[in-house]
């Protein structure tokens, strides 16, 4: 079965990582998609964060990094994804997920949602949280797969 990964991952962060790490273990193929939001502005661009994802998950086989600006359900039908995963951080993210897989399955009611619970050691980890990090000269080691990459891109 195939699945989408989807988000911003504005830039992506350890707890996105573990995330397609866990759902590469449970679906033969892993999509993990931008979804571009030309109304969002972002620190990464769309081809800046598709090289930081690819360099972030060169070792998991069965995942692969994309972009799309279309509706997230639209994109899983053209790649042939059954399944959205989801990661959850805390309960602020559950309330907002639950109202997405809502429209989501009223648009496409053949497409499920899998929830995936982060690790407690990524709960605290967000891209906002890491931009303003970098923002600040904090270091960000250990909160993004590729640090020295973001890094050299923000000076």
């Amino acid at each position: 079965m195939v699945a989408v990964y989807p988000g911003s991952f504005d830039p992506i962060t350890c707890g996105h990582v573990d995330i397609v790490k866990r759902a590469a273990s449970v679906f033969d193929k892993v999509y993990v998609s931008i979804l571009d939001n030309p109304g969002k502005e972002t620190a990464f661009s769309v081809e800046e964060r598709l090289e930081l994802i690819r360099d972030a998950i060169k070792d998991i086989p069965n995942a692969a990094a994309d972009a799309s600006s279309g509706l997230l359900v639209d994109y899983c039908r053209s790649v042939g994804a059954g399944v959205i995963v989801r990661g959850i951080r805390n309960g602020g993210d559950v309330e907002y997920e639950a109202m997405l897989e809502a429209v989501n399955s009223r648009i496409a009611p053949e497409i499920s949602t899998v929830y995936l619970i982060s690790k407690p050691e990524y709960t605290y980890i967000s891209s906002s949280l890491v931009r303003q990090l970098i923002k600040i000269g904090i270091s960000i080691e250990g909160l993004v797969p590729n640090a020295d990459h973001i890094i050299l891109r923000r000076q």
